[in-house]
């Protein structure tokens, strides 16, 4: 399934959005699911999964477990 939402893709410098989901990543003690992503950033959960899978692309987000998704030190150091 293709992804329709914009800025989904790689991109040069992160997006607010993006910089949201990291944000809410790096505050949660352990890997979570897309749901608890996008309440803890306030945004919609389609953009968040969306967004979840660019970053993961990028090395900033690591999924540990199948649905899961955790912030790596590239991701943690893209938020300083």
């Amino acid at each position: 399934m293709a992804c329709a939402t914009k800025g989904c893709g790689k991109q040069a410098v992160l997006t607010d959005e993006q910089k949201k989901i990291l944000a809410a990543l790096a505050g949660q003690p352990e890997a979570c699911g897309s749901k608890e992503v996008a309440a803890a950033s306030g945004m919609e959960s389609k953009e968040v999964s969306c967004k979840l899978t660019a970053l993961k692309n990028r090395g900033y987000v690591e999924s540990p477990a199948r649905c899961k998704y955790a912030i790596t030190a590239a991701g943690r150091a893209a938020i300083k």
